[in-house]
């Protein structure tokens, strides 16, 4: 079973990268700052709004859905063992991943409300990708500093990375995926049954 403390860590388990680096472009940090400024604002307003749980993590979800290269995380995360897999494989690992990824965030974020976000400095970390913090800060709990790793993907800004508390949750993704690949003697298919797994639960304790 793969471990949830990933997924979940700081409210959120992202663990991303560009899809396609070799077309990266330049990434404006003023840019990155507004797009993540935007995105935080969309976000507060979902979780906090006066919807039922349910109707604020389809909210959550959809956000999440436009603002992270999801291709990208997959891709990454898997890395070399994209290679091994089949076509078929290639395409039920990126099913479950973006079910896996965005059922565990807006889970995490929907849950919540009273949260409040304020944005910190913004850095170019390399050519190609910005790094903008932020504090998120929910009720009855300690503030959380996220680091949000932005690069421009098909021409529009989108988030790489989180950076919770200092860890990169794509590395620590990674892994733990190929952990589990090859504690499996290499077997794509045992991740996959693994994130089958890990969909299952979490669609039980949303209630469906």
């Amino acid at each position: 079973m793969i471990a949830r403390r990933t997924l979940l860590a700081a409210g959120a388990a992202l663990a991303m990268a560009r899809a396609f680096p070799a077309s990266a472009q330049p990434v404006d940090t003023a840019r990155a700052a507004a797009f993540i400024q935007a995105t935080g604002q969309e976000l507060v307003a979902a979780i906090n709004g006066r919807g039922a749980v349910a109707q604020r993590r389809d909210q959550v979800a959809a956000i999440l859905r436009r603002a992270v290269d999801v291709e990208g995380v997959g891709r990454f995360i898997l890395g070399r063992y994209l290679r091994q897999a089949t076509p078929d494989e290639q395409a039920q690992y990126m099913r479950l991943f973006e079910e896996v990824l965005i059922r565990n965030l807006s889970a995490r974020f929907g849950e919540y409300q009273g949260v409040r976000f304020s944005l910190g400095r913004s850095q170019q970390r390399t050519e190609d990708d910005a790094l903008v913090n932020t504090v998120v800060e929910r009720p009855n709990a300690a503030p959380v500093s996220l680091d949000w790793r932005v690069s421009e993907v098909g021409g529009q800004p989108r988030i790489v990375d989180l950076i919770a508390e200092g860890t990169s949750l794509r590395l620590t993704t990674r892994s733990e995926y190929a952990s589990v690949i090859g504690r499996n003697g290499g077997r794509v298919s045992a991740l996959l049954d693994a994130m089958r797994q890990q969909v299952a639960q979490l669609s039980s304790r949303e209630g469906g």
